[in-house]
């Protein structure tokens, strides 16, 4: 598009004198998970809502949810269920889940089978089937008042819903998809395709722009709180902080500014001042949302053992899957497929603690208002973490194989994952130092 204003990183990194930091004296710890079975008391407690009744207990019904391990998926993960309702009516792996925003009462989830489906979490009834698909659904949400919801194939097929009325209102056929995200504030929806373009339509109407990056995918996108800005990274490395109402970058990064490797993730902070970019090179870069500017560099001290990008096949033996702020301290947390949860403190720029897992991390999430960090994992397993003190408060167990996304409701009462098992779960959150 327009031509584009570079922004580098200074060599010598300011302080970050626009953060209030709390002051801590917590010293870096390792903590070690105890394989071994959770503790009963970390079981979730039934549902007081959800009628159980025993003639379906047995295979599910026609809502799709069951409450008893299902006899048909095997797996090497086989064990107790801690899960208050099951969703079992796709039929592949599922790869997405979202909750809508306004209630947190509804779930739509995506999946290998091409389907997705918009059903209510307090007893897994289906609400409708978002029907057309040609590829498999790797991106679904809400929309910011939850009265539309919207999902996004692989080959490019996004379509449209509008809740109440459970009918189709828009689709379009973008590129091979990437991303895709919700605008914070209004019913704009933007993606990010394999062609390098990020796209950005009002719905229903269509009204369309794009913003060409570089010629490669746009591998991931975040639109900043202010509703104006996004942040998008690509496959080269570069990132990119695009105003939405001129359609033009405010900022590039590149080269050594930028990552070694294809992007995977980013996050932005409450206030949109800061953002967090993750990448395949191992390293989460802190970026000032105002400069362009990258103020801190992450990476964890066992990675930096490994050998450099391009020196051989172990380089890509790890990655930097996800990341995110606390909303409540200077701190950030970042997620490893090797298994590594690195808690960072940004006042000082060092590690604060490093939580070890027996398999990849997919994702985390932050709980609103506390230090508790979420953890999804290959190993079937969510697990909640204390980022004060890196101790393991709480795991949640019951898929049979690898988890593949998952949502927290506002009120961090529920958890709702997706897995390889072809199932989503709800879990129910019991925490006594709540």
């Amino acid at each position: 598009m327009e031509s584009e204003s570079e922004s580098g990183a200074a060599a010598d990194t300011p302080p970050l004198e626009t953060l209030s930091f709390h002051g801590d004296e917590e010293i870096i710890e390792v903590v070690e998970l105890d394989p071994g079975p959770p503790d009963p008391d970390d079981l979730a407690q039934e549902m007081e809502d959800v009628d159980f009744e025993e003639e379906e207990e047995e295979e599910g019904n026609e809502e799709g949810w069951v409450l008893e391990p299902q006899e048909g998926v095997v797996g090497s993960m086989e064990g107790p269920d801690d899960s208050e309702v099951t969703f079992a009516l796709h039929s592949a792996s599922v790869f997405c889940v979202s909750l809508d925003p306004k209630t947190n009462t509804l779930a739509v989830t995506g999946g290998e089978d091409d389907k997705a489906f918009v059903w209510r979490l307090s007893d897994g009834e289906l609400l409708f089937e978002c029907a057309g698909h040609k590829d498999s659904v790797t991106c679904a949400g809400f929309s910011h008042d939850s009265t539309l919801v919207a999902t996004g194939d692989m080959s490019g097929l996004l379509k449209v819903w509008q809740v109440d009325t459970k009918e189709e209102v828009w689709s379009f056929e973008a590129g091979d998809l990437e991303w895709m995200e919700w605008h914070p504030r209004a019913p704009v929806l933007l993606a990010g395709t394999a062609d390098g373009n990020t796209w950005m339509w009002k719905v229903p109407n269509g009204d369309c722009k794009t913003f060409q990056g570089p010629n490669c995918p746009a591998t991931c996108g975040r639109v900043l709180p202010d509703g104006k800005r996004a942040v998008v990274g690509y496959e080269d490395g570069t990132i990119r902080i695009w105003d939405l109402k001129q359609g033009s970058p405010i900022h590039v990064l590149k080269g050594t500014e930028g990552h070694q490797g294809p992007l995977t993730c980013v996050a932005t902070n409450q206030d949109g001042s800061l953002i967090l970019t993750g990448s395949v090179d191992c390293q989460a870069k802190l970026v000032s949302a105002t400069t362009g500017k990258v103020v801190g560099v992450f990476r964890p001290e066992t990675v930096a053992s490994q050998p450099s990008l391009g020196e051989g096949e172990e380089s890509e033996s790890n990655s930097v899957e996800s990341l995110g702020f606390c909303s409540v301290m200077p701190l950030a947390a970042v997620g490893y497929l090797d298994g590594t949860l690195a808690v960072y403190d940004l006042a000082t720029q060092t590690l604060r603690h490093q939580c070890q897992h027996q398999s990849g991390i997919v994702q985390l999430l932050w709980e609103a208002g506390t230090a508790v960090v979420y953890t999804c994992s290959l190993d079937g397993i969510v697990r909640l973490w204390d980022a004060r003190t890196g101790r393991l408060l709480t795991d949640y167990r019951g898929h049979t194989a690898e988890i593949l996304d998952f949502a927290l409701s506002k009120d961090a009462s529920l958890v709702v994952t997706t897995s390889g098992d072809h199932k989503a779960k709800v879990f129910c959150v019991q925490r006594p130092d709540r």
